[in-house]
């Protein structure tokens, strides 16, 4: 998921901007903007980008009927 090929271009995770707080990016070509902005500069930077947390098994929705055959 990390280096898929169509990444929605975003900011946030631009080689070419540096964050400045959550929501703000501090751009070489535009200045400060949104952390989900993007623009025709954009050049994706995997290094920058968190990947979603993986979701937590709820074990106490499980029971042994679950895994059985």
């Amino acid at each position: 998921m990390l280096f898929r090929k169509k990444i929605e271009p975003r900011c946030a995770y631009c080689t070419k901007g540096s964050p400045l707080n959550e929501n703000e990016v501090a751009c070489v070509k535009r200045g400060i903007v949104d952390a989900a902005f993007h623009c025709g500069g954009f050049c994706y930077d995997p290094l920058k980008r968190v990947p979603p947390r993986p979701v937590k098994l709820e074990t106490n929705k499980l029971s042994a009927e679950d895994f059985s055959i």
